[in-house]
């Protein structure tokens, strides 16, 4: 069996009767719970491969989640105009449980990526084979109030780290995500403009704050052969008004948009994750990473060969689809990272200890894989 059918064969057959997707089935910190930015990914992965009824169970399921949350979305933004500082604790999860109900483990929930992430995803779904998926307008109006109301605020980044920072990606993921619930039609007059105002709010903050020029101050690094100065154009940062490089804000350029790949900051930042962050074919999250021992992460892989190939660049695209590949158990399955070139081997044990081995299958790296191969014309 090839690696797409085996992970369109993996993730059809782990998704839950109603239509989430869970992260990985085994994985002690993550068994019974879905994420929408992980599954939302999943999801685009098997709609380019005709997968349409799963991806339409998937986006199901995230709109009465959400929608089922509608209350809660109003109560929260009532509080906010009326000047009250909403408790963390108190906003929306980030995860939820495989029934659609906040989950009974602490956690550091409070993200806003993958809501706007999921907005991406359904209106690419939706796009794609030219057809609504019925009963979503409760949870895309929901999650547009949401977004709307508090895009602004400090939150977890992917990693689920730093509440205390306002991440690029993040903002990226909101900005694709308005933009797409706008296109859907299902937004009162009111929910639009607030849509449209969020959406400028954000590219002129990051515009702003969020880019940074590394100039001569960059070290050259080797990386697979080649020297890269790390010179040139303005490049995204992690957070507002820091200087670290962080693999998520790959996908502000390919898939969100955010500075498009044949704009000079989206061309920028993908060659500066890249010169900073792959390896040999493998890419870390930053490199202060020590989750795990800090190794190359596979869906990483499929981000940065993504945009290779969105910029016309085929051929180092496949080479990051080769790793992903190479990187599959005997049996097929992939795993979340790789422990063979770590940042931080000695921090390893610790995680095993807490968690057991790393997450495999992850199915967000199939689905990753998924979109890379589609990309690349791969569909056997």
């Amino acid at each position: 069996m090839s690696l797409v059918a085996h992970s369109l064969d993996v993730i059809k057959r782990l998704q839950s009767p109603t239509g989430a997707y869970p992260a990985s089935p085994t994985f002690s910190a993550y068994r019974g719970y879905s994420w929408l930015r992980d599954g939302a990914f999943i999801a685009e992965g098997v709609s380019r491969h005709g997968d349409v009824a799963g991806a339409d169970a998937f986006h199901a399921w995230c709109a009465r989640t959400v929608g089922d949350r509608a209350g809660q979305v109003d109560a929260l933004v009532s509080r906010a105009a009326r000047g009250e500082a909403v408790p963390v604790a108190e906003m929306l999860p980030t995860r939820f449980t495989l029934d659609g109900v906040d989950g009974a483990d602490d956690w550091w929930d409070f993200q806003l990526d993958g809501y706007g992430t999921w907005l991406w995803a359904l209106r690419e779904h939706a796009a794609r084979h030219g057809r609504a998926v019925p009963g979503v307008e409760k949870g895309v109006r929901a999650t547009v109030r949401y977004l709307t109301a508090f895009w602004h605020l400090p939150c977890y980044d992917w990693w689920e780290e730093h509440v205390e920072q306002r991440h690029v990606a993040t903002l990226g993921a909101i900005h694709a995500g308005l933009r797409a619930a706008a296109a859907l039609g299902v937004l009162s007059a009111a929910e639009e403009a607030s849509a449209a105002e969020a959406v400028e709010g954000i590219a002129a903050l990051v515009e702003r704050d969020g880019l940074i020029q590394d100039g001569s101050v960059a070290a050259p690094v080797e990386r697979d052969g080649l020297t890269r100065d790390g010179s040139g154009p303005p490049r995204l940062r992690k957070w507002l008004g820091g200087d670290a490089v962080d693999a998520s804000l790959l996908a502000c350029v390919e898939p969100f948009g955010l500075y498009p790949a044949t704009h000079p900051v989206g061309a920028a930042t993908v060659a500066e994750v890249e010169r900073v962050l792959a390896r040999d074919g493998g890419v870390y999250r930053y490199l202060a990473d020590t989750f795990y021992g800090g190794g190359r992460w596979v869906l990483l892989a499929g981000f940065l060969g993504w945009n290779h190939a969105r910029a016309g660049r085929p051929a180092e695209a496949r080479r990051y689809l080769d790793w992903m590949a190479a990187q599959a158990t005997p049996g097929g399955d992939l795993p979340e990272q790789v422990s063979d070139l770590l940042l931080a081997p000695g921090r390893r044990q610790e995680w095993l200890d807490r968690w057991g081995p790393v997450a495999t299958p992850l199915l967000w790296s199939h689905g990753m894989y998924l979109i890379l191969a589609d990309e690349l014309g791969v569909h056997a």
